[in-house]
């Protein structure tokens, strides 16, 4: 059986993705907020560092104590948006012997249509912590892909969950997508959009089975958007399904989606457990 471990740094968490034999038998995340600050620094902080290199060591071991073959370890926005990026690098480096990939913009975009779509056409949205990629494929090419500073966790920093300053912000930022082809419908990938569908869908207990495929309209996200304001931190803790750490940072999630939905003319979101770490596993040719 052969087995491997994709771990994925983003601004928000650290995830690990554990495969055998070409199936993912789970996901694990630790959220660690690596891009805190990093709005009004532009530097990683030596805490969030801290944090993190500490949890790609610990997914590291688990990974290698499980038998992993491979283990490896791609970082995004907030590693490759800092003025010390390589320094969390050389940090990793030191912890565990790993070597971070530290992948554009466009690269994530691509991973992230690759796990969730494989072959088929279409387009997907993924929104981090310290970024938004959008990406539509037609006829097997890509023909538009784009990245923007804009995520969950630089949201946090810079508007709070202020609601004027949120959609006032969120409205501006949406103009980044000016160029975005008319589209009804795209899928939507990440833990904001998978948490929100588990929202929607009024999960007990997280499902990737039942998430993977679902849908959330316009006007649902509206009034996620507007419900999540209505309620404090520790209310949206409490709920069902939701992720450590996650509950400060969901508001302006939900929006920045809401926000981008209304002002691109978009239908409905179709929600995909499936993301960039599948997809960087079958770029690296691990999985099919």
């Amino acid at each position: 059986m052969k087995k491997f471990a994709v771990i994925d740094i983003g601004s928000n968490s650290v995830r690990l993705m554990f495969v055998a034999d070409g199936k993912v038998l789970y996901k694990r995340l630790q959220t660690t907020r690596l891009g805190e600050g990093l709005a009004f620094s532009g530097e990683l902080g030596q805490d969030p560092i801290s944090r993190s290199v500490a949890a790609v060591a610990c997914f590291h071991g688990q990974a290698v104590a499980e038998g992993a073959e491979r283990v490896l370890v791609f970082a995004t926005a907030a590693v490759r948006s800092a003025k010390n990026g390589n320094v969390f690098v050389q940090a990793v480096k030191a912890a565990c012997g790993l070597d971070v990939q530290v992948i554009s913009g466009e690269t994530e975009a691509e991973i992230g249509i690759l796990g969730a779509l494989g072959n088929k056409d279409g387009g997907v949205i993924d929104v981090g912590g310290a970024s938004t990629e959008i990406v539509i494929k037609t006829q097997g090419k890509m023909t538009y892909k784009k990245s923007v500073d804009v995520g969950v966790v630089r949201l946090k920093d810079t508007c709070g969950r202020d609601r004027e300053r949120l959609f006032a912000h969120c409205e501006e930022k949406a103009e980044l997508f000016s160029d975005l082809p008319k589209v009804k419908s795209l899928c939507a990938i990440g833990g904001t959009a998978t948490t929100l569908a588990a929202l929607v869908l009024g999960l007990k207990e997280y499902d990737p089975q039942v998430i993977t495929g679902s849908k959330i309209t316009a006007k649902q996200m509206k009034e996620t958007a507007e419900m999540l304001l209505t309620k404090s931190v520790e209310e949206i803790a409490a709920m069902p399904c939701m992720p450590k750490g996650r509950a400060d940072v969901l508001t302006g999630g939900a929006v920045w989606l809401a926000t981008l939905m209304e002002k691109k003319g978009m239908d409905e979101l179709i929600v995909s457990d499936r993301d960039n770490l599948e997809g960087f596993a079958v770029k690296n040719g691990l999985m099919e």
